[in-house]
């Protein structure tokens, strides 16, 4: 049988979201009250690749859950979302990663992972799904996952000249060298950028510097989000950045925003993939903008036929 054409091919994670609403975060050894609870599908690699199939793409996850009642409705929660479930394996050696979850009435929030079965991703599952990457339009990773399997995909992407997204999340100080060179687009957040640039980024200013330094280390090109301050762009051979503003919005909860930014963005590059970057992630930010506008991670991302036609 040929294998089938995916546009977007996420390499990563799934995580079940345990979200408990408070009026602040707790201190530590203190207990409060908080006034609302529920179970979500976050993690990632999963949210990003659900954002991107709800916006029209053909979709694929590589993952790994437990053979546990979180883990069965993770794959059905994919089937829901239309994403290909051939490369999302059960296994029993370990337990669905879950989040633990506290936000406050702010929107802030404070997170707890425990990756379970995110971890037992590897080598073997990733020559499984070779045939399919090496066909894919864009092939997304972060770090929820072992380190070497997401720069193993990233390396088979790179042989087959498929374009890569790289969302160094949650940071790790000393990222392998490989990572910036196998990234067409390096994409982080201004907390992922000063951890691995080892420079405060509080600013559009700041991110450029961050920006540049990333370039230097080999990325093809370089988004910093900047949540409410909305992003920078670096491209090769550009001297400068550019700044693109956040869309205005009411922000209700900021969880997944950033992750659904990354899965607009792979859209974009499968679909336009001689649009600007820059434009790509103008309407990225314009994706993202309407996720924060509703509580929950994947429950806040919009469809296509949620917003504005102008986007495609």
């Amino acid at each position: 049988m040929t294998e089938e054409a995916f546009d977007v091919m996420v390499v990563g994670s799934c995580m079940t979201d345990l979200v408990s609403q408070a009026p602040r975060l707790p201190k530590a050894g203190e207990t409060i009250h908080g006034h609302k609870f529920f179970i979500g599908f976050g993690g990632k690699g999963a949210n990003q690749c659900i954002q991107a199939a709800r916006l029209g793409a053909k979709a694929t996850m590589v993952c790994k859950v437990g053979k546990d009642f979180f883990g069965d409705n993770y794959i059905q929660n994919f089937k829901d979302n239309a994403v290909h479930t051939g490369f999302a394996g059960q296994t029993s050696d370990a337990a669905t990663g879950a989040a633990s979850i506290i936000v406050n009435d702010a929107g802030e929030n404070a997170i707890v992972i425990v990756a379970g079965a995110n971890m037992l991703l590897g080598r073997e599952e990733l020559q499984d799904a070779r045939p399919a990457l090496s066909r894919a339009k864009v092939l997304v990773c972060q770090l929820e996952i072992s380190p070497q399997s997401s720069l193993q995909a990233l390396r088979m992407a790179r042989e087959n000249n498929v374009k890569t997204i790289f969302n160094p999340a949650p940071a790790i100080a000393d990222l392998d060298p490989d990572f910036y060179r196998f990234s067409d687009v390096f994409c982080c957040n201004e907390t992922e950028a000063e951890l691995l640039t080892g420079a405060a980024v509080a600013d559009a200013e700041d991110a450029h510097r961050a920006g540049q330094e990333l370039m230097r280390r080999g990325c093809g090109s370089v988004i910093i989000t900047l949540g409410p301050q909305g992003c920078v762009v670096l491209k090769a051979q550009e001297l400068s950045s550019q700044h693109i503003p956040a869309s205005p919005a009411t922000v209700v909860d900021t969880t997944g925003a950033g992750d659904s930014f990354i899965g607009a963005l792979a859209f974009y590059i499968a679909y336009y993939p001689t649009m600007p970057l820059e434009e790509m992630a103008r309407r990225a930010n314009q994706v993202a903008a309407v996720s924060v506008q509703a509580a929950g991670t994947q429950t806040s991302y919009p469809y296509k036929k949620d917003l504005p036609a102008e986007l495609f």
